[in-house]
């Protein structure tokens, strides 16, 4: 046999071997890992939809809600079953906690009280943010909501020192003149139909750009769309699975979508950034104090243990575009809803906001003492709460109480299931009913561990809970001031997961001015 001959032989072999590596990995993501985790899972009591290659249990609850999701239903608050449909199913024939797949991915969902308290507090840094892949990773990037260890230090410090109550008080005027202005367009309207969720939309928009990026709505509303846009593209393919390797031969329309939109939004944003760069204060050595200010000096840092990256920073920006307005966004317009429909608490709501206020504007002090005001936004949040479901991921090998995890599994808590759980909440559970908070969040439940946290718990509570609830306030104690309202008979009930739980008909109400 020849040198040629021999050579042949042993790249044939050499081939043959990594071939057969790759197959072997390949069946040991897809199946033995999957089926390994499902019997570990199974021997504990957990149990859930068996897995299935490739899709897992994802063509199941598209399936499910596509039947749900798909049409409108009547005005009621009971809106689990329709919203997570797979999650109100099989905690009814699984339990409580159950282990789902997203493609070979494992998934265990826990909807228990004193387990979601052990996982959120992370006191030994075994449940990590989970990973972030595909649209989502476009969508959400490294920013706080997202990113561990360092990186996340270093946003959550500036974060902090943003939205501190000092600061908030004097975003206060800021937040005023942007309602003043929705106001403004209002008076159009009077004795008329108005889609109060269209209206939020561009408030807390205005809201954002004003104090966090010292702008006008009319300058970021570009980025705003594409947020938007990408969010739609995400939203639209959350359970479609494609294989590893795919995506890089095959590109679909939303795929090449979503790039198109990420690499719009990235140089959007960096137009913004260098607009500000060249306004910089150079005897105070500042970009302004406001958050994107304070983002681009901590891009500028000159130690480098402090500096963060012009990735992150575009990603921070992103973030608070997207996921920063929407939440209020949706919790004015629930709460409108729910006022609209139950007028007696509406009344009791304006004679607080006059009593403190009169025909003033909201003070820093006096919406610190809006009691009835918190309570009716604490019963909205728990009825409609806008984040849906916390993502973490499973680090390393862990006890959580009696169980025994293994390591890179995801962890799903559904904050829907439990604050519609009617153990935890009572028989009136899909009842609007704002009393129960009448003694704080701790006494409003049956459930002295966590049953409330719309906004999450532990290190990990979003920054933003002050900044999105005084802008709720103010926002609604000058509209009482002003209008009464109630339900348009045009109003459709279309409650629906777009990534945030969003009234996808908008919210018609009849303003009358007082």
């Amino acid at each position: 046999m020849g040198v040629v001959g021999a050579l042949i032989i042993f790249l044939s072999a050499t081939l043959c071997l990594y071939l057969l590596q790759v197959i072997i990995k390949f069946l040991c993501k897809v199946w033995f890992t999957p089926i390994g985790i499902q019997n570990m899972m199974s021997l504990q009591g957990i149990k859930g939809p068996p897995y299935r290659f490739p899709h897992g249990s994802t063509k199941e609850i598209s399936d499910m809600r596509s039947q749900t999701m798909g049409k409108p239903m009547d005005i009621s608050h009971d809106i689990f079953q329709r919203i997570q449909p797979h999650v109100y199913s099989w905690t009814q024939i699984y339990g409580m906690n159950f282990l789902n797949w997203h493609g070979s991915q494992a998934q265990l969902f826990v909807t228990e009280p004193e387990l979601i308290r052990e996982i959120l507090n992370n006191k030994e840094g075994a449940y990590p943010k989970m990973d972030m892949e595909g649209y989502a990773k476009k969508l959400l990037g490294e920013a706080l909501i997202t990113n561990e260890g360092e990186k996340w230090a270093k946003i959550r410090k500036l974060a902090n020192h943003t939205f501190h109550a000092e600061s908030l008080k004097s975003m206060i005027p800021e937040m005023s003149i942007s309602v003043e202005m929705m106001l403004e367009r209002w008076r159009h309207y009077e004795g008329k139909e108005i889609d109060v969720f269209k209206e939020f939309g561009v408030l807390t928009t205005e809201v954002i750009s004003r104090t966090a990026f010292g702008s006008s709505f009319l300058e970021g509303k570009h980025i705003f769309e594409m947020v938007a846009k990408l969010t739609a593209v995400t939203v639209r393919n959350i359970y479609n699975i494609r294989l590893p390797g795919i995506s890089q031969i095959f590109r679909t329309e939303d795929e090449i979508e979503a790039e198109k939109l990420e690499q719009g939004i990235k140089k959007s944003i960096l137009d913004l950034v260098k607009e500000r760069k060249t306004v910089k204060n150079v005897e105070t050595d500042s970009f302004g104090s406001d958050y994107l200010g304070q983002l681009v000096k901590l891009a500028h840092e000159s130690d480098h243990s402090k500096r963060i990256t012009l990735a992150q920073m575009v990603d921070e920006i992103k973030a608070l575009y997207g996921a920063g307005h929407l939440t209020t966004t949706n919790l004015l317009a629930w709460s409108v809803f729910l006022l609209a429909i139950h007028t007696d608490w509406q009344e009791k709501a304006r004679k607080e906001v006059i009593e403190l206020f009169g025909d003033k504007n909201p003070s820093s002090d006096g919406i610190a003492r809006l009691k009835t005001m918190n309570m009716i936004i604490n019963e909205s949040l728990r009825l409609y709460p806008p984040v849906l479901t916390l993502t973490r991921k499973v680090e390393r090998e862990v006890k959580l109480a009696d169980l025994k995890l293994p390591p890179n599994i995801n962890v799903f808590i559904s904050i829907l299931a439990l604050h519609h759980n009617p153990q935890i909440w009572g028989k009136d559970v899909h009842l609007f009913k704002p009393e129960r908070f009448a003694e704080g969040v701790a006494k409003a439940s049956n459930n002295n561990a966590t049953a409330f946290f719309p906004f999450g718990m532990g290190p990990r509570t979003c920054v933003g809970l002050n900044f999105t609830t005084n802008e709720a306030k103010i926002a609604l104690s000058m509209i009482l001031q002003r209008y009464k309202f109630t339900m348009s008979p045009n109003y459709v009930h279309y409650p629906a997961d777009v990534f945030i739980l969003t009234p996808k008909n908008g919210v018609q109400v009849i303003l009358q001015a007082i």
